[in-house]
């Protein structure tokens, strides 16, 4: 059931990354959003004894949470070296699917976000490499290849749960699906920079499409763990999968 969850996923994302869908019936999802407002501040202290992984910890220092993480994944992937318990020959569903010369290596990369984030005036672009990080401690990485090329070059080096290195920096690009498949469809992911979060592709029982989002791709309503509503991202199936024309919020500091 697994491997047919990730095929159908697979050919939608091969389909879709070629043409960009639009069309959906977002009735369903209306009732749940609220209006953005000005100004609007949230707290998400609340979610942070949801990271857990290999190499990951953090810390809090007043308004912020300082992530330290090694980068490493918490599943199986054939871009683990072959004497690793982890280390797993592809068996995905993507018939084109050709392994890059990268690895997986631990690498020492530090986020401070902030614990209240609110939207940005000034809205800034993402860069290439880490934009923010999942609760397994991975980092997360735009929808663009090195170069700012179109991940359309890439996608086929995406391992079986959907990842992939750049050089030893392994991240994920689109939804992360050991993490989807562990704790649901609509579970929370992980954060952005910018402190807002980041949720699977279903909300209420409907799936997400990018007519849902706004440019930033995400929007404000109520999810499991945040009960009065807050901006949030949503990872979809189609470009730019979790982060559109920038940061909503104001992005905090990452070294690597």
């Amino acid at each position: 059931m697994k491997y047919l969850k990730y095929s159908l996923r697979f050919v939608l994302l091969s389909m879709l990354i070629l043409t960009a869908c639009a069309d959906g019936d977002d009735s369903g999802l209306e009732q749940e959003q609220e209006e953005v407002k000005t100004g609007a501040t949230f707290d998400t202290s609340n979610i942070l004894a949801k990271f857990e992984g290999t190499g990951l910890s953090y810390a809090i220092n007043g308004n912020t949470v300082t992530f330290t993480t090694a980068d490493l994944p918490n599943h199986t992937s054939p871009y683990w070296d072959a004497s690793n318990p982890l280390y797993e020959v592809y068996n995905g569903n993507n018939d084109n699917w050709n392994k890059n010369p990268g690895s997986i290596g631990a690498q020492n990369i530090v986020f401070t976000i902030t614990l209240n984030p609110e939207e940005a005036t000034i809205k800034q672009a993402t860069s290439l490499g880490p934009i923010g990080i999942s609760r397994n401690g991975v980092v997360f990485f735009n929808q663009y290849a090195a170069g700012n090329s179109p991940l359309a070059g890439e996608i086929n080096s995406f391992d079986q749960w959907l990842g992939h290195p750049a050089m030893t920096t392994y991240h994920y690009h689109i939804e992360p699906t050991y993490l989807t498949d562990q704790f649901g469809d609509d579970a929370f992911l992980g954060l952005l920079s910018d402190g807002f979060p980041v949720y699977g592709p279903f909300e209420n029982g409907e799936i997400i499409t990018n007519a849902d989002l706004d440019i930033y791709h995400g929007h404000t309503s109520v999810t499991p763990d945040f009960p009065n509503g807050i901006y949030h991202y949503h990872v979809t199936s189609q470009d730019p999968y979790i982060n559109g024309n920038g940061y909503f919020g104001t992005p905090g500091n990452i070294s690597r």
